[in-house]
């Protein structure tokens, strides 16, 4: 589960300096970082593949998200993932919950709440690489060498502009896709959704990590 962080989604020349960026893609970006300002809460379902380097299946999941402001909340059959904005829980779905301190200093990961805010003038180089068709594609490179992915295609859905698809590619060559389908940006979702409740989930071992 951990590794749906990179989604999102989801982002070779690449160094500790940054390149000029791409005039096109930064108002494609800000469009949407300003369109997710006004969304009071989005439910999705997701999709999620990983391919070698061979373009060999390795893993396919399918599950739901929902996103309010900096908080989220994954399902993935009986696993779940819960963030408030500053702690995340990691339910194996039976008897063990992980909890840890977001690190607002990390930032080898892409989490939910990156793409959720201006990441991409902080963390890449990006430039349009796509007009056509029904989505703007746009390709990013991380700015610093120590993070796990090291290109990331975002596309842009031109009548709902959001950020619907993304592709990964990994250190390791792995191609990493994630979509998601059935979006609903104007979902009421109540603030305990994002936070696991160890009272409805008794017998559940909590690990501070």
């Amino acid at each position: 589960m951990k590794k749906i962080y990179l989604l999102l989604i989801a982002l070779i020349g690449f160094g500790l300096v940054k390149a000029q960026n791409d005039p096109e893609a930064k108002k494609i970006l800000d469009g949407v970082n300003s369109k997710l300002k006004t969304l009071k809460g989005v439910t999705a379902n997701f999709s999620y593949t990983t391919k070698d380097r061979k373009g060999e299946l390795k893993g396919s999941v399918k599950g739901q998200i929902n996103i309010k402001g900096n908080a989220y909340y994954i399902k993935q059959g009986s696993t779940e993932i819960y963030c408030n904005g500053s702690k995340v829980w990691n339910f194996n779905g039976e008897d063990e919950v992980t909890v840890a301190n977001i690190d607002n200093d990390d930032e080898k990961m892409l989490t939910p709440q990156k793409l959720l805010s201006n990441f991409y003038d902080k963390d890449f180089t990006y430039k349009l690489t796509s007009s056509a068709g029904s989505a703007y594609e746009i390709q990013m490179m991380p700015t610093d060498a120590r993070k796990n992915f090291k290109q990331v295609t975002v596309y842009v859905d031109k009548a709902k502009n959001l950020i619907l698809h993304s592709k990964v590619i990994d250190k390791s060559d792995n191609l990493i896709e994630f979509s998601l389908t059935n979006v609903n940006t104007n979902a009421t979702i109540p603030d305990s959704k994002f936070a696991f409740d160890a009272s409805k989930h008794p017998g559940v071992e909590v690990v501070t990590q």
